[in-house]
């Protein structure tokens, strides 16, 4: 099995001081990944040292304030008008002090992923990370992944890249189940067992998701996390993008991830053997844990977060995924099988109807409904076609086009 991510199988990047702090690169500083990640380094000063940092333009003030507390070397923004905005924060805030070298412009973020350190977080949302997730795996850093749609979109770029063990994933997820993995041999795995907090609507049949608004689908209630993430974890196509994950990073067969409603999120996934025996990782939800676990593995972060009380009475549910009203977990795996551009065309419709959704232009139950047709029109992908980033980015274009076209009715 070719396991992109497994705890028995462990790169090491050349660095140049490896007794030294471990040297990051953090991409998407200035989102919740990137600012969490942040502060489990601020926490942990001896351990790891950041030396750049990415982010997209639109929170300069907050990217300038953690570029010179953390004293990095350089600072990159996709966004190339934001540059005197952003030069004019670091000056304010570096007090006299030399300031680090800015880049600008969409391959920004690509350049600092191939900068000399041990490990690049790439916490960047979308399959803008496509490029970034590449460049820092063919310059032999280790890649702590929280971009989940740099690795769907571009499975087999990905895949051809990736040394056994160089990536680190960061989802919670993912991360619980790279850890119950280290339970058992890869033969001895019978299935993955992702699990799904149900998002606000778990219960509630089709016809009653027909009137939900986006008020309603932003109020999840256990996490914190963006709007996007937020609307796909309410349609569970954000589950269904993390059993494609789940295929690619430790090469388990679709027929072998199951989907489980846990509504507590604490249990984040399990690994069930041939023994009979099922393996789960518990914790709060604390996106601290999963990231500082990719930082620092294969060795654990010391009270990175907070962990279960055992003193106190507590109750967790497990539930069969309704798929009647949720469609978007089977929508995933049939994508996956496809494969080649069938992945990124999935998730660009997706984004591009969420997007109508948060505006008023699409109901919630047509978002996944939308994207379903626009993959239906894409057909299936001639079989042996090798993928390059520009059919990617080609496959995305024609998906989101269509989609706005379907939405727009």
């Amino acid at each position: 099995m070719n396991s992109l991510a497994h705890p028995q199988l462990r790169f090491t990047p050349t660095v140049k001081d490896p007794s030294g702090p471990r040297e990051l690169v953090i991409l998407g500083s200035t989102g919740s990944i990137g600012t969490q990640a942040i502060d489990v380094v601020l926490r942990n000063p001896g351990r790891f040292r950041v030396v750049a940092l990415s982010a997209a333009g639109g929170r300069v003030a907050l990217l300038a304030e953690q570029a010179v507390r953390l004293g990095v070397h350089t600072v990159a923004i996709a966004d190339p008008a934001a540059e005197p905005a952003l030069r004019e924060a670091l000056a304010g805030c570096a007090a006299g002090r030399p300031l680090p070298t800015i880049l600008t412009g969409p391959d920004a973020a690509t350049e600092l992923a191939s900068l000399e350190c041990h490990s690049v977080l790439n916490g960047i949302t979308g399959s803008i990370g496509l490029r970034p997730t590449l460049a820092a795996l063919r310059a032999g850093r280790v890649l702590v992944l929280a971009n989940k749609e740099s690795l769907i979109v571009g499975g087999p770029l990905v895949r051809a890249l990736a040394k056994p063990g160089q990536i680190v994933p960061v989802d919670s997820e993912h991360t619980a189940i790279f850890q119950a993995l280290a339970g058992g041999t890869r033969a001895e795995v019978r299935k993955l067992v992702v699990t799904a907090s149900g998002g606000p609507f778990r219960g509630r049949s089709r016809e009653q998701l027909a009137a939900v608004t986006p008020d309603d689908a932003l109020a999840h209630p256990t996490w914190a996390m963006g709007p996007v993430i937020t609307i796909n974890s309410a349609t569970l196509v954000n589950k269904g993008l993390e059993v494609i994950e789940a295929h690619l990073l430790y090469d388990v067969p679709f027929d072998r991830i199951e989907v489980v409603v846990h509504p507590q999120s604490v249990v984040h996934s399990m690994v069930e053997f041939s023994d009979g025996s099922t393996l789960a990782q518990a914790s709060p939800p604390d996106m601290r844990m999963p990231i500082a676990l990719g930082l620092g593995w294969p060795d654990r972060v010391p009270d990175a977060a907070p962990a279960c009380d055992w003193t106190k009475a507590a109750t967790w549910e497990f539930f069969p995924l309704d798929n009647e009203a949720f469609p978007a977990v089977e929508l995933a795996r049939e994508v996956g099988t496809l494969g080649g551009t069938a992945p990124a065309v999935f998730n660009a419709a997706n984004e591009e109807c969420v997007d109508a959704f948060l505006q008023g232009r699409l109901a919630f139950t047509a978002i996944v409904d939308t994207v379903a047709k626009v993959v239906a029109e894409h057909g299936t992908p001639a079989p042996g076609t090798s993928l390059t980033v520009e059919d990617v980015l080609h496959a995305e274009d024609w998906a989101r086009a269509r989609a706005r076209e379907l939405a727009a009715g």
